[in-house]
């Protein structure tokens, strides 16, 4: 147990730990290069891939969660008139692990945490090989805990079970643990409605049920500690 405010810290990926903008320029470059081998517009591609995708995702119901590996394979399958090529998958993770970049401070905090004895789980709306992977290529997977994804719990946050797992995993109560997020109804409401502190990331996670807010993830360190507002 850590000397802590705080004995658990729960982590959001997207948005959190790695850039948002890595992970659409990996999507970029993977339909670019499937575009240059197959004689397609780039630009065209581009935009179907990631239309067919976001209709993918908003085609779930309530919290229900839909695989983004699915979401994949459809939506690099309306480029070839549903027959995506073979080998996509390699390309696929190949171009997007190689454009991933952690958030400025992410990979610091979290050696700085593990250091302080303070547990850590990872609660994401993600796919479980896609949240293995990005740790990691940041280097921190031995830095985890336990990785509570969505494709694991079949929910989505703000679900009670994506918090609850993680919980339960780290074996702490939920006035030990502090989550960090960066939306405010799925991460920030959602931890504070099972008695979980949150940590507001982000302009976009403020509001009435934060507990803290950060602009700088090299803050947190003092927070968990108990000397952040």
């Amino acid at each position: 147990m850590s000397d802590t405010r705080y004995e658990a810290v729960l982590w959001d990926i997207g948005g959190v730990l790695v850039e948002l903008a890595s992970v659409r320029a990996g999507y970029a470059a993977f339909v670019a290069e499937l575009a240059d081998a197959h004689d397609l517009d780039r630009e065209a591609a581009l935009a179907t891939w990631r239309e067919t995708l976001g209709e993918h995702f908003r085609g779930r119901e309530g919290t229900a969660y839909r695989p983004a590996r699915e979401g994949y394979r459809t939506a690099t399958a309306a480029l070839f008139d549903g027959d995506p090529p073979d080998g996509w998958q390699r390309t696929f993770e190949r171009a997007t692990g190689a454009a991933l970049r952690p958030v400025d401070g992410a990979v610091g905090t979290v050696e700085r945490l593990a250091d302080l004895g303070v547990a850590q789980a990872i609660v994401s709306d993600i796919d479980t090989r896609e949240a293995e992977t990005a740790l990691a290529t940041l280097g921190i997977r031995d830095r985890v805990a336990h990785v509570t994804t969505s494709e694991a719990v079949g929910f989505t946050k703000p679900d009670e079970r994506m918090f609850r797992d993680a919980l339960a995993a780290l074996d702490v109560a939920p006035d030990a643990a502090l989550l960090v997020g960066d939306r405010y109804e799925h991460d920030v409401a959602g931890a504070a409605a099972v008695r979980v502190d949150a940590a507001a990331f982000g302009a976009d996670a403020r509001g009435p049920a934060a507990t803290h807010e950060l602009d700088d993830l090299r803050d947190l360190p003092g927070v968990v500690a108990g000397r952040g507002a």
